[in-house]
Parts: C-alpha cells; structure tokens; sequence
C-alpha cells in the first residue's frame, strides 16, 4: 500500500476538488461535512433545491451530493435542471435516507450524471472511497499517532 502521494500515479489533490452537499437536514449536511472535509476536499452546501442549481451554476463543483427529498425544487427536478445546461458533466450521488423503488431506482440509474447511490449514514470510509475514486484524488495521508 502507498504510503505517501508519490507512491500513487495519477492521483489528483482532493483540495483542488469542490463538492457541493446539498440536503434540507442540518444534521445530514454536518455529517457529510465532516466525512467530505476529513478528506481534504472543498465544500459548499445548499439546503434546498433552488439554492443547489444556484451553486451549482455558480461554482461548478466536481461532484454533487444530492439529496431527493428537498424543498424548493425537488432532487429529481434539480438533476433533470443539471442535464440540460453547462452542468451536464457534473458527476452527482444521490443520497437518500430510504430504499428507493424500483421503478425509481431504475429511473435515477439511466441519468448520465447519476454515478452513485449512498445512505445518508453510509459509513466515512466508504464514501471517502467513492469520493476519491470518482474524482480519481488520493486520500490524505494518515499520520502514525
């Protein structure tokens, strides 16, 4: 195993990589906050579904985190809205704190931009690895305690 950036070809820098958090749950954005910084990417966060497509336009993350259920515009509106404009590259997970149906699931996994699917209390260390695989960055390096 690499034990330091070098050790690792093609392995961008999380620091240079925005992610753009959005859910209506103060809670869930914290947590995910605090998964996404301990990795040592950027973050901003939006808490409803106008605010997301705002920030998105705006910032132009590398990778959203999007929650379904939002006031204002729905997660579903807000990743059709992201397909039909300048955003269309940005790869998004879709964070969800329910089994979707079928019929959603299958929806949601014919979106180009739709890479992923996450329980909002997935565990650190597995979105820290989609994170960095889908941004193809490296992980910090771990310091011996």
């Amino acid at each position: 195993m690499a034990n330091n950036k070098k050790d690792l070809p093609n392995c961008g820098n999380p620091e240079e990589k925005l992610i753009l958090i959005v859910d209506d749950d103060e809670t869930i954005l914290d947590w995910l906050y605090y998964i996404v910084s301990k990795e040592g990417f950027k973050i901003a966060q939006a808490a409803d579904g106008e605010e997301a497509l705002d920030k998105a336009r705006l910032l132009r993350p590398r990778l959203i985190l999007l929650d379904l259920m939002l006031p204002k515009f729905g997660g579903i509106e807000v990743l059709r809205a992201l397909q039909e404009e300048k955003t269309s590259d940005i790869p998004i997970v879709i964070v969800s704190n329910s089994r979707l149906d079928n019929a959603t699931s299958e929806m949601l996994k014919r979106e180009p931009n739709v890479k992923d699917f996450v329980d909002k209390l997935v565990r650190p260390e597995i979105l820290a690895a989609l994170l960095h695989t889908l941004l193809k960055t490296c992980p910090p390096v771990k310091k011996d305690v």
